[in-house]
């Protein structure tokens, strides 16, 4: 008898992981987050695990990355975090990524982490600038930053996210400037810098003073690109940059329209076209998981034409690009689209308009 075929490479499915609890809730946040309910994070652990686990009895696949996200994962003790890590069913090499804020972490925590399994950092940096961050409402002290890269590096892990954010009201080019040199200075292999934007129910929204300016932040976006860029650091998606391997697996299954299973509250899940989400409040879901009850909220369905087109959305904002087919060939796209080999990709003005391109594709 002959031998058997290799196995072929594991099918990419993300599992994810809200934590819903923060130290302060920042003046742009609109996530399902609370920063008065401290009291709930050990009983929400185990919820999250008793929840994985009906899931893997179910039948869950083995995920090939899982992303801690929240709120303030960092606030959950290595014994915690690892139970969820432990219980979720990962693939050889699975990524497994964790949102810290610089305050919360040292260097025994994040050895804990990279013990219990997690491969990936993912620091919210978000400014360097103390009145920046004030305008943000964010508590961190920039110093902290240093130090939580230091304990990054010492905790033996080898990759991590630095996350900025622009536009907040007072701050200038220079700022942004300022910002950018000094996350560089700590030698970052994946940054993501997001525009501020506005979201409903949030003390920025109820502010129109504080609301960012299109103009500034399309300013700011050329500044971050250049300098990343210049740091070899890559664009290989709108608002990411990483130097070669250092990609983010877990996001690039989001843009490749992946499936997912969301645990924990407020947490989506997506497969074959089908979203659910579970339940908001952690006191609820806390009580369904709790009695045995499912703990999801409601679901949706896409149309498979809403489906492809979602999915070409999505992936017009990778360095990939889409089939060329995809974008007409309009006059008011010109400087925005580039084609080669078949596919066409965003030009750096065309990312700063990637909404205008994507509601043009077919």
């Amino acid at each position: 008898m002959g031998s058997a075929p290799a196995p072929g490479p594991e099918a990419s499915f993300g599992a994810y992981v809200h934590v819903p609890f923060c130290l302060a809730r920042c003046h742009y946040c609109a996530f399902a987050t609370w920063d008065d309910r401290p009291h709930l994070i050990e009983a929400y652990a185990a919820a999250v695990v008793a929840e994985v686990e009906a899931a893997v009895a179910a039948g869950l696949p083995r995920a090939t990355s899982a992303f801690f996200g929240g709120g303030t994962p960092s606030l959950l003790d290595a014994g915690q975090l690892g139970a969820i890590v432990r219980a979720i069913p990962l693939a050889p090499g699975a990524e497994v990524s964790v949102e810290c804020n610089p305050d919360t972490v040292d260097v025994d925590l994040l050895r804990g982490y990279r013990g219990a399994g997690v491969t990936r950092i993912s620091l919210g940096v978000q400014s360097m600038v103390p009145h920046v961050l004030g305008a943000l409402g964010r508590t961190h002290d920039p110093d902290n930053v240093a130090r939580a890269v230091e304990a990054i590096g010492a905790a033996g892990f080898g990759t991590w996210n630095m996350d900025l954010i622009y536009g907040a009201v007072g701050e200038s080019l220079a700022d942004w400037e300022a910002t950018l040199a000094a996350a560089l200075e700590l030698q970052p292999p994946h940054v993501s810098a997001y525009g501020l934007t506005v979201e409903a129910g949030t003390p920025l929204a109820a502010d129109p003073a504080r609301h960012p300016d299109d103009d500034d932040e399309a300013d700011k976006y050329l500044l971050a690109d250049a300098a990343l860029g210049g740091a070899g650091l890559a664009a290989y998606e709108v608002s990411n940059w990483a130097r070669p391997g250092h990609e983010c697996r877990h996001n690039l299954l989001y843009w490749g329209q992946g499936d997912y299973r969301g645990f924990g509250c407020a947490a989506h899940s997506h497969e074959a076209g089908r979203r659910w989400w579970n339940v908001r409040t952690p006191e609820r879901y806390l009580a369904l998981v709790a009695a045995g009850e499912p703990t999801v909220a409601a679901d949706e369905h896409l149309e498979p034409e809403d489906r492809r087109i979602e999915g070409l959305q999505l992936a017009l904002r990778t360095r990939d690009g889409v089939p060329a087919e995809a974008v007409p060939d309009d006059d008011d796209l010109e400087g925005l689209v580039e084609r080669h080999d078949g596919r066409a990709t965003l030009t750096l003005t065309g990312r700063l308009l990637a909404n205008e391109v994507a509601v043009r594709l077919r």
